[in-house]
């Protein structure tokens, strides 16, 4: 990956926590770190194969000073969002928020917060099987799209048998293929939100639900939390989560299996068969 780096801008505003750092304001320095290709643009010499550098610091200078933050962790994380919201061709962005005037009362040359924020291209399963499900599944998509969320791909809708606890009604699912912004954890609570707003209550395991939002991948990566497993662990048994993704991303690999799923969903179909 290439950078474009913007070092040691310079900006004068009011964020702190104290009263008197939102009135009176104080220095704080910048670095920026685009990671992008730049060889389209070294090849064509077309700085709107780019990002314009002049164009950036004015715009971060015009976003820092617009409203007054009680972190300088928030005035990195919006800088982040900015720059990938608007630079579609920016994979991620190095914030460093440095403040010089930092209220301590020790010698200390400055102090900082680094972020860093990338595109992430990452898998969701929706299942519904309480309610109108189409229409709890289609409110759940437009509840994910937000400013850090992009909903790129929607699987068909498949009406199937209840997985795991199966004396209760079928299942209406779909797999979708979003960008977001979010960090595992964060599109997590996000995503459980969603399901409390939907009225999903968690009584029974695999039980009934209005709605059921799951991190199937998240990029490449593979996650073991204890809250948070991905590659979900039940997909290559899932034929109603094989089926649709299969829709959207038959040779997507899986990270752990090193296996398409176009393949996946034909072995258990096979598999399934043979019983």
């Amino acid at each position: 990956m290439d950078y474009i780096v913007v070092s040691d801008l310079l900006i004068f505003a009011n964020h702190g926590v104290f009263q008197e750092e939102k009135t009176l304001g104080q220095k704080f320095y910048l670095d920026l770190k685009l990671g992008l290709s730049t060889q389209r643009a070294a090849l064509s010499n077309d700085l709107k194969a780019s990002v314009h550098y002049g164009e950036l610091a004015q715009h971060i200078t015009t976003l820092f000073q617009q409203q007054s933050y009680d972190l300088i962790e928030t005035c990195a994380e919006k800088i982040a969002h900015f720059i990938l919201s608007t630079y579609p061709i920016v994979d991620e962005a190095h914030v460093r928020v440095k403040k010089p005037w930092a209220p301590i009362t020790l010698p200390v040359e400055s102090v900082y917060v680094d972020i860093v924020r990338k595109r992430h291209r990452a898998f969701l399963s929706l299942g519904s099987n309480i309610g109108d499900s189409q229409v709890l599944l289609e409110t759940a998509i437009q509840k994910l799209n937000n400013t850090y969320i992009k909903v790129t791909k929607l699987s068909s809708l498949y009406r199937t048998k209840a997985w795991g606890l199966t004396d209760q009604p079928d299942f209406l699912n779909q797999v979708i293929e979003i960008e977001t912004f979010y960090e595992p954890q964060t599109l997590l609570q996000h995503l459980q939100n969603i399901e409390l707003e939907l009225g999903r209550e968690r009584h029974i395991h695999w039980g009934p639900r209005t709605i059921d939002i799951d991190i199937l991948f998240y990029d490449n990566q593979i996650i073991y939390e204890s809250n948070l497993i991905v590659p979900h662990p039940y997909i290559q048994e899932r034929t109603f989560v094989l089926e649709p993704i299969c829709d959207i991303a038959p040779h997507y690999i899986h990270p752990v299996l090193q296996k398409p799923m176009r393949y996946l969903f034909d072995t258990l179909k096979t598999d399934t068969a043979s019983q």
